[in-house]
C-alpha cells in the first residue's frame, strides 16, 4: 500500500500530522507493508527569505495579515496540539525561511532511501531548534549527519538539481486541486488533510488495506495551512 504525503517544511499542522500518521501506521498490523512517498508543496513560493533574520512571527504578522492577538491565541493552541504529538514547538526561535532548498535535499534524501528521516530532521531543526533551513551550510550539516555525500549534498543545493522534481510535486498537487497541506493520498483511492488524530489515520489506513469503500473526506480538512495562512 502506497501513501503520498504533499507536505512543506514551514506548515506545523504537517509536522503535528506525520507524528499522528506514523503512529498509527506503528499501530497498525500491516505497517511493514505500506510504503510512505514525501512530496513537496509550497506554502509560500514568493518567499525567498535565507539571511535568517525574520522571525516567523514577524512574518505571519507582516506577510499573512495576524494580529498581535490572533498569533498569540493561534500559538497557544498549536502549542497544544504539538504537545498531544510529542512536538514541542519553539515558536519564539522559529526563522522564517525559504523552502525551496530543503525541498530539493528531501529529493536527494528520497533517491537515497532517507526521505523520512530527512523530513523528520527538517521539521526538528525548523520547529524545535530555530535553525535556518535556508542556509546552505546548514542544510549540508544535516545531510551529512544522515550519512548523506556533504559534498553532492552542496552540489543539489547549488545547481538546478531536483528542480524539476520539486516543481513536478507542487504541479500534480495542483492538477489535483490540493490547494493546502498536509494531504494524505492513500493508496491513490482516498484522501485525508490537516493534522488529524491519531484515530482518524488508523480508520482511514484499515479501510484503505482492507479496500473497503468510505467516505473519508467529511472527516478531513481542519488543522491545516493553505496560501493564505494556518487556522485551527
Amino acid at each position: 500500500m502506497k501513501i503520498q504525503v504533499w507536505s512543506d517544511i514551514m506548515c506545523p499542522f504537517c509536522y503535528i500530522a506525520k507524528k499522528n500518521f506514523e503512529q498509527a501506521l506503528i499501530d497498525s498490523s500491516f505497517k511493514d507493508q505500506v510504503e510512505v512517498e514525501w512530496k513537496s508543496f509550497q506554502l509560500d513560493p514568493s518567499l525567498k527569505e535565507n539571511s535568517g533574520n525574520m522571525k516567523i512571527s514577524e512574518y505571519m504578522m507582516n506577510r499573512k495579515g495576524f494580529s498581535k492577538m490572533q498569533l498569540d491565541q493561534f500559538l497557544s493552541q498549536l502549542k497544544e496540539m504539538g504537545k498531544n504529538a510529542g512536538v514541542t514547538f519553539n515558536y519564539d526561535q522559529v526563522i522564517a525561511a525559504d523552502t525551496f532548498p530543503a525541498h530539493k535535499l528531501l529529493h536527494l534524501a528520497k533517491e537515497n532511501g532517507k526521505a523520512d528521516a530527512m523530513e523528520e530532521a527538517l521539521f526538528e531543526a525548523h520547529f524545535v531548534n530555530g535553525k535556518n533551513i535556508a542556509d546552505v551550510d546548514f542544510l549540508v550539516s544535516l545531510a551529512e549527519g544522515l550519512g548523506l555525500d556533504p559534498a553532492e549534498a552542496r552540489k543539489v543545493l547549488a545547481d538546478d538539481a531536483y528542480d524539476y522534481e520539486v516543481k513536478q510535486d507542487i504541479m500534480e498537487a495542483q492538477n489535483m486541486g490540493i490547494t493546502g497541506v498536509p494531504y494524505y493520498v492513500l493508496d491513490g483511492k482516498y484522501a485525508v488533510s490537516g493534522a488529524q488524530p491519531v484515530e482518524l489515520f488508523a480508520k482511514a489506513l484499515a479501510q484503505t488495506y482492507q479496500e473497503s469503500v468510505v467516505d473519508l473526506s467529511k472527516e478531513s480538512g481542519d488543522n491545516m495551512c493553505g496560501i493564505d495562512g494556518c487556522s485551527i
